[in-house]
């Protein structure tokens, strides 16, 4: 499937959006082309949202869309309302890959090893205990890169579905977060976005005492960093959902 044209669209928060980098690096060091989401492409990647109702239904939206602009197309659903709503997502005949959020990482593979059939591959995020790591993700377009440290939350309020679409909370090693850092401060990147599901969690399932503020003491460190932004996921009561 190499030399292919792939086509992503991005829903919710800056985590989607850095998760979305990740794999459109990953499909350009496997030799795929990356078209805009209009263009005609022979992969359509949806990466979900699942906030709010209206984040379902967008995500919906789009997916249905897809066909539209190449019957012929091959249609993947991943991220947080694939991982909750699989049910739903099988009643929608255009698409051809389901994916929930642990398996962004390995999307490349799970495309290339799709059958004609309608596939869907889900794991149980509520036991996995270790950050899944995309290790330097250093693609952006943008002057400001956004630098994933932290996954899941243990709030699980009566409100909120993110815990059952992202886990409990688990926290990126300070070495890959320094690595890909450092990577890109040497590619001009001087101001970077640091987020996370509960950024405010980051290290509680370290050992070491290691928290966010150390991490980012450590972040300063780096030549070339001149700006450094925390981006939480906002609280709002009044959509269901919302963490």
């Amino acid at each position: 499937m190499k030399n292919k044209k792939v086509a992503f669209y991005t829903l919710g928060c800056k985590v989607n959006q850095y998760e979305t980098n990740a794999m459109i690096q990953e499909f350009k060091n496997s030799g795929y082309e990356i078209v805009e989401f209009d263009d005609i492409a022979d992969i359509y990647i949806v990466n979900t949202c699942t906030v709010t109702n209206m984040a379902d239904r967008k995500s919906r939206q789009m997916l249905r869309k897809v066909k539209e602009l190449n019957p012929n197309a091959i249609l993947v659903a991943c991220g947080c309302y694939a991982q909750v709503a699989k049910d739903e997502l099988e009643k929608i005949p255009e698409i051809d890959l389901i994916l929930g959020t642990n398996e962004k990482k390995d999307i490349v593979k799970y495309v290339e090893e799709k059958s004609s059939d309608k596939n869907n591959i889900i794991t149980d995020v509520l036991h996995e205990e270790e950050y899944s790591d995309f290790g330097d993700v250093t693609f952006t377009e943008k002057t400001r890169a956004v630098i994933k440290v932290q996954d899941g939350c243990d709030r699980f309020c009566s409100y909120c579905i993110i815990p059952y679409a992202r886990g409990h909370i688990r926290s990126r090693k300070r070495e890959s977060v320094i690595s890909e850092i450092t990577k890109m401060a040497k590619d001009g990147i001087k101001e970077v976005v640091i987020t996370g599901i509960h950024l405010a969690s980051y290290g509680r399932d370290f050992d070491n005492g290691y928290r966010l503020i150390d991490l980012l003491e450590d972040i300063n460190k780096i030549d070339g960093i001149k700006r450094i932004r925390l981006r939480f996921i906002r609280a709002n009561t009044n959509n269901r959902r919302v963490c």
